[in-house]
């Protein structure tokens, strides 16, 4: 099964074969696998924050007070937790400390880091290929968590009780930083050309199909997000799951779904497992006429604050 952020690449295996053989291929599989890939060039305020979540003693004041140093991403915390997303008490809040404590020190870091990454996408200046690149993958990622709500929200809604522990504002987190890795590979693709080298457009996006997942797996291993996010971004269970289904099984329908209604021709060769209320969810989702679908997806989208 294929990373599920790619699941928009056609299927070719001589192409992905050419592509692993190829000195690019060597040179990031050589860094991913000495941990030494170059992360994404995201705010000092949010790796402060990032550094703050590892520490047992952080507290919400110190992770308000770090967030102060840029009052740009002060203004989207309080601005995502007052959406209808994260705010499920519907009690407007206007200071960042209210905001902090509403959405806890770990959402908040989830929150910074996924602004930070959907900024970066949309501003640096690589090379129209690779702006390109980044910009559908800021899409397909929206898309991606958008649809994880909807499924989450269905899963909820059929058994509240027996799914209560599902969040759907950490599913659009998690959906949101799938492919994260994708940057930094875009960007040693771009240093590899910039430095006389060559490589077919098409064979480097095969290669990024293939190292996505190990390399989103490494950067947020290295920030320290937690086993679902690590599930999701790698399309594999790292640990023994109690639960029924997890962030990752609705990742997997969600992608399902996605492949269902855009019409994907490799939809037969993806695979997804499903208990009766899993299989309940896809099915009326997947009856929604394309303009309720879509209007359920840009309602989400519209009201999480991003």
């Amino acid at each position: 099964m294929n990373h599920l952020s790619f699941f928009w690449l056609p299927q070719n295996k001589a192409l992905l074969l050419k592509g692993l053989e190829s000195e690019f291929a060597q040179l990031v599989g050589h860094s991913i696998s000495a941990g030494k890939i170059t992360l994404p060039p995201i705010p000092n305020v949010v790796l402060k924050i990032q550094k703050l979540c590892t520490l047992e003693s952080t507290g919400i004041s110190e992770v308000a007070e770090c967030l102060l140093e840029d009052p740009g991403l002060t203004a989207i915390v309080i601005r995502v937790a007052n959406s209808v997303v994260f705010n499920r008490r519907n009690i407007t809040c206007v200071d960042i400390m209210t905001a902090v404590s509403r959405l806890g020190i770990l959402r908040v870091r989830d929150i910074v880091t996924a602004q930070a990454i959907e900024q970066l996408k949309h501003s640096v200046d690589l090379s129209k290929e690779c702006n390109q690149l980044l910009v559908q993958s800021a899409s397909v990622s929206k898309e991606l968590g958008a649809t994880m709500v909807l499924v989450t929200n269905g899963f909820k809604a059929l058994s509240p009780v027996e799914y209560g522990y599902l969040e759907h504002e950490k599913s659009l987190l998690v959906g949101l930083l799938a492919d994260i890795g994708l940057f930094c590979l875009v960007n040693e693709y771009h240093l590899y050309l910039e430095n006389g080298n060559y490589l077919d457009h098409d064979i480097a996006l095969q290669i990024f199909q293939g190292q996505c997942s190990a390399t989103s797996k490494l950067v947020l291993n290295r920030w320290g997000f937690d086993s679902d996010f690590i599930d999701v971004c790698s399309n594999t269970i790292n640990q023994q799951e109690a639960r029924e289904v997890s962030y990752l099984d609705i990742a997997r329908i969600a992608s399902h779904l996605l492949m269902f209604r855009n019409k994907d021709e490799n939809i037969d060769d993806h695979e997804v497992e499903l208990n009766v209320t899993g299989a309940e969810v896809l099915y009326q989702l997947s009856n929604l006429s394309k303009h309720d679908f879509n209007a359920k997806l840009n309602g989400v989208i519209n009201t999480s604050g991003f």
